[in-house]
């Protein structure tokens, strides 16, 4: 819902923008052929905002893009095995904690909290999966640049499931051996290591990583770890969306006439008209996925206001550091196929609090919001855009500002129209499946 709409800032988000504007300029060429007949006489849309609605259409979402850095990502056994890990809660130090205890498939895959719950209380709030992969940053701050290496830092993390990298290779090898060996190779051998070790953890954790272990065996591990998360990424891949109210509704009215039974109500549609129109939300939760795939600073109250959350700014920090980046070693991507990771933008006051745009399909059934849970409700999230705090970025010659205050300007809605873009929100729910791509040779 903010005023300013920011330039693409890397190619892989590039690609999806303009695949969305390619959907736009094609309906509306089938505007000018007749293929799109005018459904103004009964629902008072123009021909030109059909063939927008019609580019947010999940139809018109591209085929996933392939990650050049995951090469087993459509491997039938990586699947299987990344299913088998997500929900395993062997993989914590309580033996209680899996992936699926923050994204729990009956809630989209994400958990109503708040704040994520692992074995202690997490800083953010736990983000869905579900076409994540379009995005080439993940998290609320963007510090991965791959599902892959994002199912790995909750695992090291001692808020989330607390383990290490040893005691992750000695789980595959006691339970996963086969599994993993048909489609990585060999397991290094478990007997020489010791029972616990990784580069994070306690300090005894910390120091078996570095005295007991070769760098040679370091690496192997850390192979070992990297493989489960593609593994785990592999499987989160084949979870996608299904349609909603709204793309049954943009299809009657694409082909001219609404049935009976894809209708929405007065309000949801005044509610979609304020969502394109005064409301502004379109600029940034934009195209299929409701979401633009960027970082935005709206000034979302911070849970520590004497140590505000800093987002992307030190989320671009992180990534360019990551040892399981596009560039790393255990990437299976070439250096110029990490294109987003080598023009990466690190220094720019813009950043500072930015979060990442989440996608908008089922958010009427995820509460809470933001990325640590700040609003109970849809209404206080529109409310807060309303009324803009902090609206006081000041910008520069080159468009951007210097992050004293946030991208929005106040909105002058009605309570009507707050209630009709919150009843429209909710024409956007659906269900999450499993539907793997084409399998890999």
């Amino acid at each position: 819902m903010t005023h300013r709409v920011p330039q693409p800032k890397s190619r892989v988000a590039a690609r999806v923008v303009l695949a969305v504007l390619v959907a736009v300029c094609t309906a509306l060429s089938m505007v000018g052929a007749g293929s799109v007949q005018a459904a103004s006489s009964q629902e008072g849309w123009t021909d030109q905002e059909v063939a927008l609605l019609t580019s947010m259409q999940l139809n018109r979402l591209p085929p996933m893009p392939l990650d050049p850095s995951n090469a087993h990502e459509r491997s039938p056994r990586a699947i299987a095995l990344g299913k088998r890990l997500f929900f395993d809660p062997r993989l914590s130090r309580d033996q209680r904690v899996s992936c699926a205890t923050c994204h729990i498939p009956a809630k989209q895959f994400q958990d109503g909290r708040p704040r994520g719950q692992g074995i202690g209380l997490a800083a953010r709030r736990t983000m869905p999966i579900a076409g994540a992969a379009y995005g080439p940053w993940v998290f609320w701050d963007g510090r991965k640049d791959s599902l892959w290496s994002q199912a790995l830092a909750p695992l090291e993390d001692g808020l989330e499931h607390g383990g290490n990298r040893v005691r992750f290779t000695r789980l595959l090898g006691e339970h996963y051996r086969g599994e993993y060996e048909a489609l990585f190779g060999p397991l290094p051998d478990i007997a020489r290591l010791p029972a616990d070790a990784g580069p994070f953890g306690s300090p005894a954790e910390i120091a078996a990583w570095n005295e007991m272990l070769t760098v040679d065996e370091r690496h192997a591990v850390s192979r070992v770890f990297a493989n489960m998360g593609k593994a785990i990424a592999a499987f989160e891949k084949t979870l996608h969306h299904t349609e909603t109210r709204f793309d049954r509704y943009v299809d009657g009215l694409a082909r001219g006439k609404v049935p009976r039974e894809a209708a929405l109500t007065p309000s949801e549609v005044n509610g979609l008209r304020v969502f394109v129109g005064k409301g502004k939300c379109a600029s940034c939760h934009s195209g299929p996925l409701f979401t633009d795939h960027f970082f935005h600073s709206t000034r979302v109250p911070p849970l520590d206001t004497a140590n505000p959350d800093q987002g992307r700014a030190a989320g671009a920090q992180a990534v360019q550091r990551d040892e399981f980046n596009c560039l790393g070693r255990y990437s299976d991507a070439k250096p110029e196929q990490c294109q987003e990771l080598r023009f990466i933008v690190l220094v720019d006051p813009v950043l500072r609090r930015a979060f990442k745009t989440p996608g908008l399909r089922g958010v009427a059934d995820r509460a809470p919001y933001m990325h640590a849970g700040q609003f109970a409700t849809l209404e206080e999230v529109i409310r807060h855009y309303v009324k803009a705090p902090e609206a006081s970025l000041v910008t520069t010659r080159t468009g951007h500002g210097h992050g004293a205050g946030s991208e929005l300007e106040p909105l002058a809605l009605t309570e009507q129209e707050i209630r009709d873009l919150v009843a429209f929100l909710g024409t956007l729910s659906g269900e999450i499946v499993e539907r793997p791509a084409a399998a890999s040779k």
